[in-house]
């Protein structure tokens, strides 16, 4: 049978689709991953170092006139009896030479560093995974403050002004209690008393017989407003010669 003819069937007469053979696996590099991590270590480095500050030049600080010309410094005045600089050494003048050390500078570097004392590492803090690193101590996570002198205590100042309204506060009480003193109540002797009492009590005769010497008939404005006039001199009278007569030691303010 001849392979590039097929085999007579009624099957191979039915036109069939033709299928497209299968793709090759796409090619992927063995170095992806590592050139993957290189770049991402490259940008993590580069995130900490933020935009270039550059300084931006003022519009004042503008080029003016002839600012670029090179001036000559002031002119001074020459002077003999200035020192001069020392002379140039003579061609036949030869240095100091064959001068040697008898230290041992490798054992006596060696013996310093044995001998010292080893340098104690900076704190810092990292807030971040891959951020930068800081100083611990101007963080405020050190307790630096309350290790001082005088921490806890009161400034003098405020002391001061404690001091200074207390003292005017004494003073202030000291002129209350003067004035107290000045303006004290006066109590009334027994004489003056009965004195006082016998004037009210002459008063009130007095009103009292203006009151009976009033008219029967009260048939006027002016009558009325006289009978109730007289009427609270009376009580009130009345009411002053009760208090005294009721108490035996009365006190009057100056």
């Amino acid at each position: 049978m001849d392979l590039t003819c097929p085999s007579e069937c009624i099957y191979n007469l039915i036109p069939s689709d033709l299928k497209e053979p299968p793709q090759p696996p796409r090619y992927i590099s063995i170095f992806k991953a590592t050139v993957k991590d290189d770049m991402q270590k490259a940008k993590t480095a580069m995130k900490t170092m933020g935009p270039a500050k550059v300084e931006v030049p003022s519009p004042k600080d503008f080029l003016k006139k002839h600012s670029k010309e090179k001036t000559l410094p002031p002119k001074k005045k020459f002077d003999r009896n200035m020192p001069k600089k020392p002379a140039v050494p003579l061609r036949t003048d030869h240095p100091v030479m064959g001068i040697q050390s008898g230290k041992n500078f490798i054992n006596t570097n060696a013996a310093d560093v044995i001998m010292g004392v080893a340098k104690k590492p900076k704190p810092i803090y990292v807030d971040k995974r891959t951020g930068d690193k800081h100083d611990v101590e101007p963080s405020g996570l050190v307790p630096k403050y309350i290790n001082k002198k005088d921490y806890g205590v009161t400034p003098e100042y405020i002391c001061r002004r404690n001091e200074e309204l207390k003292k005017a506060q004494e003073e202030y009480d000291r002129y209350i209690q003067e004035n107290l003193k000045k303006a004290a109540m006066k109590r009334l002797s027994d004489e003056e008393r009965e004195a006082v009492l016998q004037g009210l009590k002459k008063n009130w005769e007095e009103v009292h017989k203006e009151f009976q010497s009033l008219s029967v008939f009260i048939d006027s404005i002016p009558k009325k407003i006289r009978k109730q006039r007289l009427e609270e001199e009376m009580k009130q009278l009345e009411h002053d010669i009760g208090v005294i007569e009721k108490h035996k030691i009365i006190y009057i303010a100056n």
